[in-house]
């Protein structure tokens, strides 16, 4: 059975589909930061291919036919960004300011507690790009010399964590701005977080949006400098 299910290269993506699903659903339901879809989706997924024994490097490799959405996926964050584009330029300073610090201090401690526990450099490089989307963060990774699938595993972790956490975090702080918390989830958590912006308000999800594209040009210019200490 699993013979027949490895040879149909379009099962894979139905098997993540339905997994997301299933979280969808659960968050439905429950409507707990726990029951996240993408977290759901990535364990039921892992569970299914342990349990059955699937190869998973089949099963990559017919997904990583479908990463070039990802591009596309993220551009379309954007179209939040556009509509409230008038009222976002009234805070715009303050949102810039917001996303420099928060994307320069995030390589920064990154930096300093990589070479603090004597992290190999390329697992160091692989990790410092952790709060931009995959497209950037991978291509930004590889060309310093880290680790694609280092890079690309705590992105996600980083996304799904700020998508989880960042309500309660808020709260605790008292950010109650809609474009501070938009700033804070986009710059920490990119599209993921951006999701849950989307979710608080639109005004949130705009800034979210603006933010995450904002913190994804920083990366790009901080992280050759801070790489080049390493």
């Amino acid at each position: 059975m699993i013979k027949l299910l490895e040879s149909i290269s379009i099962f894979p993506v139905l098997l993540t589909l339905a997994a997301f699903r299933v979280g969808q659903l659960c968050q439905q339901k429950w409507k707990k930061p726990i029951f996240n879809p993408t977290l759901i989706g990535m364990i039921l997924v892992i569970a299914f291919l342990l349990a059955t024994g699937m190869n998973a490097d089949g099963y990559s490799a017919e997904m990583g036919k479908m990463s070039w959405l990802m591009t596309p996926a993220s551009i379309c964050v954007a179209i939040p960004m556009y509509e409230l584009f008038q009222i976002l330029q009234k805070s715009l300073k303050a949102i810039l300011a917001g996303v420099c610090a928060g994307a320069l201090s995030c390589m920064l401690v990154i930096a300093a507690v990589g070479l603090l526990l004597e992290f190999e450099q390329s697992i160091l490089i692989s990790l410092l790009p952790k709060s931009v989307t995959t497209a950037i963060g991978v291509s930004l990774s590889e060309l310093f010399g880290g680790m694609g699938g280092v890079t690309t595993a705590v992105i996600i972790v980083t996304g799904i964590a700020g998508n989880m956490m960042g309500p309660m975090l808020c709260k605790l702080f008292g950010i109650t701005d809609e474009v501070a918390q938009g700033v804070a989830f986009g710059t920490a958590a990119h599209v993921i977080g951006t999701a849950k912006a989307n979710e608080l308000s639109q005004l949130t999800g705009a800034a979210s949006s603006l933010s995450l594209v904002v913190a994804g040009l920083l990366t790009a210019v901080f992280m050759p400098m801070i790489a080049g200490f390493l």
